[in-house]
């Protein structure tokens, strides 16, 4: 066999087995952080119940995640309609592709909440939620308060532990995006 086949099929098996390895890569959602243990709360807290709608919550979100990124890119922005929209952008090879994934938000006990991906936009192209949640975790760092879980097609958005002032902790008593009725609670620890 002369020189120019063998090289030929060398690359051509190269590039086979980069797709092959690309596309397992893809297929397979990696595991996820455990969920911190609930932030508990002492009987004594002095706690501020505060109002907001939803173009409040966007606002304090995106600030919060401007703030927490210290002039890098932003790696994701979020919207707040009747569901939690984050968009953000994905490159595969050198091509940039929009992502938009709608969530549905759960109030935990402790007052963080957890987004559960109920859809997924990438430009014209079908993939696993999972795996495009995994490539968003290993692409960008993101806040700490700020948890991707694939497997689990879900962020844990843990606002007790946004960097507020002091030692004040904010938490979600109730978050209705139907009726437009967020309820945060500041939670100021007795001495």
């Amino acid at each position: 066999m002369n020189f120019w086949k063998w090289a030929f099929f060398t690359l051509a098996g190269l590039i086979v087995a980069g797709v092959v390895a690309f596309i397992i890569f893809l297929e397979t959602p990696g595991t996820s952080e455990p969920l911190p243990e609930l932030h508990t709360f002492r009987a004594t807290d002095h706690v501020l119940t505060v109002k907001a709608t939803k173009e409040d919550f966007e606002g304090i979100a995106n600030h919060f995640i401007r703030k927490a990124m210290k002039g890098e890119p932003l790696p994701v922005t979020m919207s707040v309609k009747d569901d939690v929209i984050l968009q953000s952008e994905l490159t595969v090879f050198n091509i940039t592709l929009p992502v938009v994934m709608h969530f549905d938000p759960e109030v935990r006990e402790d007052g963080n909440l957890i987004l559960n991906l109920s859809s997924l936009e990438i430009g014209a192209y079908n993939m696993q939620p999972s795996a495009v949640l995994k490539i968003l975790r290993d692409s960008f760092k993101l806040p700490e308060w700020m948890v991707i879980r694939p497997k689990e097609e879900e962020i844990f958005l843990s606002l007790t532990d946004l960097p507020v002032s002091g030692d004040l902790v904010v938490r979600a008593k109730s978050f209705n995006l139907a009726e437009d009725d967020i309820e945060l609670e500041i939670v100021i620890p007795t001495e």
